[in-house]
């Protein structure tokens, strides 16, 4: 062991993932999360390129994939039910707008803990309440009461980021809404929905359908235009109100899928946003995923940063020997043209939903870097507590 003791803020993907690689490298983790336990179901996500490779290196490929959606692909439809485009999961090698891995978020999460649960301490139902450093290390003080130091500390916490809060500024001062608003909750498959997402637009608004490993259950997903979002992100009744009143008239099958408001188990809505972020490091305290670089779920690339990133985060940790102001300015020099090509697919595709027209030619280069942009060094000398495992398996 490096004797290094590293604090991650957050057990969605990026702070497991990031955990994963960081006890490979030697460290010793520990994962705070201040829900009780792992958060179930959420959007489906998608790894493309690179983030593929970063996978196959945690040697997780057969796990992921034994765990994903296996959407074959998605028909997007009239009010009338008539397909008018159709897009399949082997499109683009895999790459395409339905990715070959496609996997819900809780279901990556779990992934995730299951391979570093017994070599990573987590703590459910705790948070970071106070946060001291020094030149040497991070005194913090968790909500539960007890005090502990740590060599680093790392926010891996969301959008909503009370790390990044508390160390670099309010919200409002990173966070940019993109005039968008999703909402997502699973619904009973009485829609007859089977391996094929569906998808409605219409003057901005649009209404789906995907499916589930059970078959028994659907993936709702909506979204509306708003300039405008006030709505308390915990406050799940004003949001509930809001969504009917936005999604009132659209047609197609969305009155049958709002009738199962009340009764679904794992609602969520929020702004569409991203975070911009001169720096994504202050001292002894970095931030990676969601909480540093968000691209929005409308990129299609937010798993792929959170992945990429920890490889990236904990590989330039260990080559530095440690140091954190070498490492963190190592890790943004290679993952910001990565992020920024993410993010302008995340704008591009929200502009799309209103009607702008967007110019292909110059969206193809984009998208290819937005998939494959960022080189992954191989860290040769660089400990790893797992160099001895076989290529195949991993």
């Amino acid at each position: 062991m490096s004797g290094n003791r590293v604090l991650v803020a957050g057990a969605s993907i990026a702070g497991p993932a990031l955990a994963h690689w960081l006890q490979r490298r030697g460290a010793e983790v520990t994962v705070v999360e201040r829900a009780p336990g792992l958060r179930p179901g959420g959007q489906a996500v998608d790894a493309r390129g690179v983030a593929k490779e970063v996978i196959r290196r945690m040697g997780l490929e057969a796990a992921v994939r034994a765990a994903r959606t296996e959407t074959a692909g998605a028909h997007t439809v009239d009010a009338d039910g008539t397909v008018l485009e159709t897009f399949r999961a082997e499109d683009d090698g895999g790459d395409g707008y339905i990715a070959d891995i496609e996997i819900l978020r809780g279901d990556l999460s779990q992934v995730l803990h299951d391979d570093t649960r017994a070599r990573v301490e987590y703590r459910f139902g705790d948070r970071i309440a106070e946060l001291a450093q020094d030149a040497d290390g991070v005194d913090v003080t968790f909500a539960g009461g007890d005090r502990r130091r740590f060599d680093l500390v790392i926010g891996a916490d969301g959008l909503h980021s009370a790390l990044r809060a508390t160390v670099f500024g309010p919200r409002e001062r990173f966070v940019r809404h993109l005039g968008l608003v999703l909402a997502f909750y699973s619904v009973p498959n009485e829609f007859g929905i089977d391996r094929w997402m569906l998808d409605h637009q219409h003057e901005g608004r649009s209404a789906g359908l995907r499916p589930l490993k059970d078959a028994t259950r659907a993936m709702a997903m909506l979204s509306f235009p708003s300039a405008d979002f006030d709505v308390d992100h915990r406050d799940v009744e004003a949001q509930k109100s809001l969504l009917r009143e936005r999604m009132a008239g659209l047609g197609w099958l969305t009155p049958r899928i709002l009738a199962h408001l009340d009764d679904t188990p794992d609602f969520y809505l929020d702004q569409v946003a991203q975070v911009v972020m001169d720096r994504w490091s202050d001292g002894r305290v970095g931030l990676i995923g969601d909480a540093a670089f968000c691209s929005s779920p409308m990129s299609g690339g937010g798993t792929g940063l959170a992945l990429v990133g920890a490889y990236l985060l904990a590989g330039e940790l260990a080559a530095a020997g440690w140091d954190p102001e070498t490492a963190f300015a190592r890790y943004e020099t290679q993952m910001r043209p990565f992020v920024e090509a993410n993010q302008e697919i995340g704008r591009l595709h929200v502009q799309s939903l209103t009607g702008a027209e967007l110019d292909m030619a110059a969206l193809m280069p984009l998208a290819e870097r937005a998939i494959n942009g960022v080189e992954l060094p191989d860290y040769a000398g660089v400990p790893d507590s797992r160099a001895s495992v076989s290529p195949a398996a991993r």
